[in-house]
């Protein structure tokens, strides 16, 4: 009973933490980390109770136990001695003030993460200076000035829905270069640095594998993962980085000649790319990212999102004032199934930036499914994210590109909400990291079709369904500069992996570290002051340590899954109903490939991205 109120009362606190933190909070955080790191190394390193599950482990061959049963003792004496239960007591005692450190750095880096994030901020005066920028952008930097007591002026900051806009279409060049050097300098300078955060971080995470028999803490992680072994990861990223590094120059070519014959700079910088490249997109396809947003209204995309969960899973999701939420901005629903009636889970949808929330999007749950104090529980699921907010004389209309996140997010809460397992620690999203992902990316796809859009995708004003023919342009736009994007992903995984699977004791620069790290798949020259490593929350923060190559290793399962369903149709009830029994029920308490070969009947094809991506 202790451990689940403990995993109640910490997974809601901490989730709330980075939805909607104030000064208490990341207080209360410093204290709480490593209460709860030493209740639970109290646990793992507890000699009578690890007597007992070893005893039990031992003789498993003399128990009737069902499949789920199997996992959850493997998981269980794995958690054990993978934590330092069969050590001396002067390493399980090192271990817990390891693991105790640990939990006060990374709180502390996501805090300064989002301090830099929040103190950037960019009042325009001058008409000029936004200049090229489409009328929703400028719409929502004035409504921000507003906000701010500056009305007439517009305020632009770090958050995705503001930065990513002005770097796209601003003409003002030596703004770009001002936003762009921002968010590429963050804690990189004395003020919110977390150089030292890094620095200690890996070199904890690094003695504590060797403590535990590993070499490293990538050979430590990665062997409770499908990839098994930094070896495998490296043959994985490095088979990529060939088609990847080729059409990704390409690219980058592509764009520079077209800035060229555009009387664009001869110089041609970082902050340069996304302008140029949207440029040329508009110009190749005669499409631009601003054409959809009007068909894109946020309550429209999120009615999409249950309705693609209703045709495939037959969930319906119905809105509730019932429930009490952190945060007016916070959206709730009662999940059920449709044919049976039953209650499936809680839904909550938090979607617009503020200065308390961290950056990016992510998927949250406050109670898993299964058992809870003898009571198999249904889940209650949270998706987050920083979405173009509504004016006084528009909804929120939101990009492509944010579209897609809604609809990865949205995966991966159905992985949560579907889940049916017996145990909490199996259930929903409790699988490999690199397997985690394939059901938020493959329904990712759904958004690339015809069909998929028409469920969703209506004018604001006059309610007409999106065009066929811009339909079309988003599907085929959806490759261009394919090879520069993976490229991109196979540089952050890279930078990972080398933080994670060396000696980091004479590392002294994180900056000059991460320069040589990444030189192979990095494009452009290094711009000295700018270190991505320093704000690189999802591994310093956000448990993805060795383990960000996860995001390619998954889109080669989800390009190979939905292959299944262009082959079958796209809401194909026997498909659906198999990746729903195999995939999205299953959790945690098979090996991941097991499932998937009973979803897809074999293997994943390696080649299946590739062709996706038309990278062959």
């Amino acid at each position: 009973c202790a451990t689940e109120d403990l995993e109640l009362a910490s997974s809601t606190f901490f989730s709330i933490l980075s939805a909607h933190t104030n000064d208490s909070l990341q207080a209360l955080a410093q204290e709480l980390g490593p209460m709860i790191s030493a209740f639970q190394s109290d646990v793992v390193l507890d000699q009578e109770l690890f007597k007992r599950v070893q005893s039990v482990w031992e003789k498993k061959e003399q128990f009737s136990l069902s499949q789920e049963d199997k996992q959850l003792l493997e998981n269980t004496y794995l958690h054990f001695t993978r934590n330092g239960a069969n050590l001396p007591e002067e390493k399980r005692q090192h271990l817990r003030e390891i693991d105790q450190r640990l939990s006060v750095l990374s709180p502390l880096f996501s805090e300064n993460v989002l301090k830099a994030t929040n103190a950037f901020e960019m009042f325009l005066t001058d008409e000029k200076d936004i200049e090229g920028l489409p009328d929703s952008a400028k719409d929502a930097a004035a409504h921000a000035a507003e906000e701010k007591g500056k009305a007439g002026l517009w305020l632009f900051t770090l958050q995705a829905p503001s930065f990513v806009p002005f770097l796209t279409y601003a003409n003002n060049r030596d703004l770009r270069k001002k936003m762009w050097l921002a968010y590429a300098q963050r804690c990189c300078s004395d003020t919110f640095s977390n150089e030292a955060h890094v620095l200690e971080t890996v070199r904890l995470r690094n003695e504590r594998a060797q403590i535990l028999g590993f070499k490293t803490h990538a050979e430590y992680t990665l062997a409770r993962r499908m990839a098994e072994s930094p070896d495998r990861v490296f043959t994985f990223l490095n088979q990529l980085t060939v088609a990847s590094k080729k059409a990704a120059q390409a690219d980058l070519e592509d764009v520079k000649r077209f800035a060229a014959n555009i009387n664009g700079p001869q110089d041609f910088q970082p902050w340069d790319y996304a302008y140029y490249s949207e440029k040329l997109k508009q110009s190749r396809y005669s499409f631009n990212e601003e054409d959809v947003r009007p068909y894109f209204q946020l309550e429209n995309v999120i009615d999409g999102a249950f309705q693609h969960a209703n045709k495939l899973f037959q969930l319906v999701f119905k809105p509730s004032n019932e429930y009490p939420t952190y945060h007016e901005d916070v959206k709730t629903y009662e999940v059920f199934d449709e044919v049976s009636g039953h209650f499936i889970g809680l839904f909550y949808a938090d979607f617009f930036p503020r200065a308390s929330k961290r950056g990016g999007a992510w998927m949250t749950g406050f109670h898993n499914q299964g058992l809870f104090k003898g009571k198999n529980m249904r889940p209650h699921v949270s998706i987050v994210c920083n979405f173009t907010k509504p004016t006084k004389d528009k909804p929120s209309l939101l990009s492509l590109n944010e579209v897609r996140t809604l609809f990865h997010e949205f995966g991966h809460s159905l992985h949560g909400l579907l889940s049916q397992c017996k145990y909490r620690s199996l259930s929903g999203t409790n699988v490999f990291w690199d397997f985690v992902e394939l059901p938020s990316q493959i329904f990712e796809n759904w958004t690339l079709e015809k069909e998929g859009l028409d469920l969703f995708a209506r004018h604001y004003q006059t309610g007409e369904k999106i065009p066929k023919e811009l339909a079309e342009k988003i599907k085929e736009s959806s490759k261009f500069q394919a090879g520069y994007a993976s490229l991109r992903q196979i540089n952050f995984a890279t930078l990972d992996m080398a933080w994670h699977n060396q000696d980091p004791n004479k590392i002294e620069s994180v900056e000059v570290f991460e320069t040589e790290a990444t030189k192979n798949t990095s494009l452009f020259p290094k711009i000295p002051g700018t270190c991505f490593s320093n704000s690189f929350s999802h591994i310093f923060a956000g448990g993805y340590s060795a383990g960000y190559y996860s995001y390619k290793w998954a889109e080669v399962l989800d390009a190979d899954a939905f292959e299944l369903f262009l082959e079958e149709g796209l809401f194909n009830k026997k498909v659906a109903q198999s990746f729903k029994e195999n995939i999205l029920e299953k959790g945690g308490t098979v090996h991941p490939m097991e499932l998937y070969k009973n979803f897809r009947g074999r293997e994943p094809d390696p080649e299946a991205l590739l062709r996706r991506d038309g990278l062959i």
